[in-house]
């Protein structure tokens, strides 16, 4: 049974009805200590499982009411002797448990997905840091030094911020994440057409070879990675493994672009292009999915209503521009222009 206390920094003027409230709200234990003369804390120890929506009542009444401050916290350890009653009830939920999609709380996602949607100078230099060993890896021709080079690659963030700021309607964020991820890409465009003027281009290299041409495999494969890196951010789940596997999928073709544009390899440039597109949309499309059968909603009614229409305009249209790339590349293949 996961456990996180919640802690609310409650106004004296409001807090007989929020005692109420969050009495009535599924718990494992309650406190109360006052700790100034116009504020009380509450604190709620709940199962992961109920922690949202206790958020979502708090979330609402800290916008409403000044002095209100809520905190989370993790809870590791719990020790308590349980009833008979508690553990058939433990030992259904964990059945429950078993047939469900699990993830953490809307607000704990939005917070960790709204930091790797803005452009730092640690972002920056890793990204620049990838896209040079990256393309010394192509000039090498070596498989494990393009691999390794993914381990410092943060490519997932921006990414899967633009699919779960689809689902919430958040246009702000999808702007920020959106400008994130071309700001990568550019970067990584920017230094491997540099490269060019100082090394050939590999062009008999096998690694360099395989990323001037894309099919519908490539795409799977992506947007099965894509689904690995929702669930990762889901579940809070050691995200690195992950995100090597999408720097895998996105950088090389990246990299590939850039120094075929430096070096004026047209025809390899627009392979590349396509599988760099695609491979991003396909990732997109699938944290859209997963981010959905998640059940992530916004509180109020209207932003739930404009998630509702962001959602559905989102997935028709990255459906579209998918559909659109495996026609361009199903009959590329067939012109032998890939």
């Amino acid at each position: 049974m996961e456990l996180q206390l919640i802690e609310a920094y409650v106004p004296e003027q409001i807090f007989g009805r929020t005692d109420e409230a969050l009495k009535n709200y599924p718990h494992v234990s309650y406190w109360i200590s006052k700790e100034t003369a116009d504020r009380t804390l509450i604190r709620v120890l709940v199962r992961t499982k109920d922690t949202e929506e206790i958020l979502n009542y708090l979330e609402k009444q800290a916008q409403l009411t000044e002095g209100f401050e809520v905190l989370l916290f993790p809870v590791h350890t719990y020790m308590k002797q349980l009833s008979k009653e508690e553990k058939e009830q433990r030992q259904q939920e964990t059945e429950e448990n078993t047939r469900k999609l699990q993830r953490v709380s809307r607000q704990e996602l939005l917070g960790t997905i709204t930091k790797s949607s803005h452009i730092t100078l640690n972002y920056t230099l890793m990204m620049m840091i990838a896209a040079v060993v990256v393309t010394i890896g192509f000039i090498q021709n070596s498989p494990a030094v393009i691999i390794g080079a993914m381990v410092i690659a943060p490519m997932l963030g921006p990414v899967i911020s633009i699919a779960f700021s689809s689902i919430l309607g958040d246009f702000s964020l999808l702007r920020s994440a959106s400008f994130t991820l071309l700001y990568a890409v550019a970067i990584v465009i920017a230094i491997s057409i540099g490269f060019t003027f100082f090394f050939p281009v590999p062009l008999d290299s096998s690694e360099f070879a395989t990323r001037t041409h894309v099919n519908i495999a490539d795409m799977v494969l992506a947007f099965v990675t894509g689904i690995a890196g929702a669930l990762s951010i889901l579940n809070r789940l050691p995200g690195s493994l992950v995100g090597v596997m999408v720097a895998v999928a996105l950088i090389p073709p990246n990299v590939v672009l850039g120094m075929s544009i430096g070096s004026g390899l047209w025809k390899e440039a627009y392979g590349s292009l396509l599988l760099l597109v695609g491979n991003i949309t396909s990732v997109i499309l699938a944290g859209i999915i997963v981010f959905s059968l998640s059940g992530i909603r916004p509180v109020r009614w209207s932003e739930v209503e404009k998630a509702k229409t962001s959602r559905k305009r989102s997935i028709l249209f990255v459906s579209l521009v998918i559909l659109l790339l495996v026609i361009v590349i199903l009959f590329s293949n067939n012109l032998d222009l890939i």
